[in-house]
């Protein structure tokens, strides 16, 4: 017979409330805010970084993507508020406007997205009748270009061409004959171009034979010859030339020298001016069996 009595049952053990080792290392971490913020940051991304490359990997996919994002990019860049309706352009003359519209757009309305401002700029500045440009778009949707001709104060003849420079002796196009611009200074010769400021002076310094002037002749790179009509001409010392000129000039006012039969004043040194006759002139002299000493002029 059974005994009533029941067995006691075994008592359990004491749970013992201290983490595991790992669990406390994890507890411990994330008490960190770098680690907490990059488990409930970090995770969800690396989540979706991972399905998005899943589903990038796949071509048609790739294209779609592509397609959708160059879509939207038009859609943005030709809305009515970056649209380029018309230009303007401004501070030339004539014949500098049809070289710079060249450069532009033709076809508008155009996106402004479309246009490299800068780039424009720079290819109107590389034309040689443009000193400098202003490129921009306008309140009114239009382009407007404002430009800034270089001025010719100057012809130099290079190699049978006309070309016009600046005060900078920087070119500035060119003209097919003198007589397109009777008003500009001829100047010729190898780096005449490079001493256009010392032309200039020269130019100005002629005073009342400017109106004789034809133009001046760099010689050797060193100096200037001015050339004027009757085939005369005045050689000019490579420094102090203002004033050699102006020394010609007041022998003349004083001796009437250049109306006579005078082909050269040499001034090349100061301390001895030169006379040189016309040919016509000396062959008389010859067959009248005369000699005139014509090697120095008083100063």
């Amino acid at each position: 017979m059974r005994s009533l009595m029941r067995r006691p049952s075994p008592v359990a053990a004491p749970r013992d409330p201290a983490p595991s080792r790992l669990g406390y290392r994890f507890q411990r971490l994330m008490l960190t805010p770098g680690f907490r913020g990059a488990v409930r940051i970090g995770v969800p991304i690396l989540l979706i970084a991972a399905i998005a490359g899943s589903w990038y990997i796949q071509p048609e996919n790739r294209a779609q993507f592509v397609e959708t994002i160059a879509d939207t990019k038009q859609t943005f860049q030709q809305r009515p508020q970056f649209m380029i309706q018309a230009m303007n352009v401004t501070g030339a003359d004539a014949s500098a406007m049809t070289d710079v519209v060249a450069l532009l757009p033709d076809v508008f309305p155009v996106s402004s997205f479309d246009l490299d401002l800068e780039v424009m700029r720079a290819n109107i500045e590389a034309l040689d009748q443009i000193k400098s440009a202003s490129v921009r778009v306008g309140q009114a949707g239009a382009l407007e270009v404002r430009l800034t001709p270089r001025v010719p104060v100057a012809i130099w003849r290079d190699a049978g061409t006309l070309r016009l420079i600046d005060a900078d002796g920087v070119l500035s196009g060119q003209i097919a004959a003198r007589a397109d611009r009777l008003e500009l200074p001829l100047i010729a010769g190898d780096g005449a171009e490079s001493n256009i400021a010392e032309a200039l002076e020269l130019f100005d310094a002629a005073g009342p034979l400017i109106g004789r002037v034809r133009g001046l002749v760099r010689m050797g790179e060193r100096r200037w010859d001015m050339v004027l009509d009757r085939d005369q001409r005045i050689f000019l010392p490579s420094s102090g030339a203002v004033g050699a000129l102006d020394r010609v000039i007041a022998l003349n006012a004083a001796q009437d020298m250049l109306s006579r039969d005078v082909a050269v004043v040499d001034m090349r040194n100061a301390n001895r001016p030169t006379l040189r006759m016309n040919q016509e002139a000396a062959a008389a002299l010859r067959r009248g069996n005369t000699t005139t000493d014509i090697n120095e002029v008083g100063n």
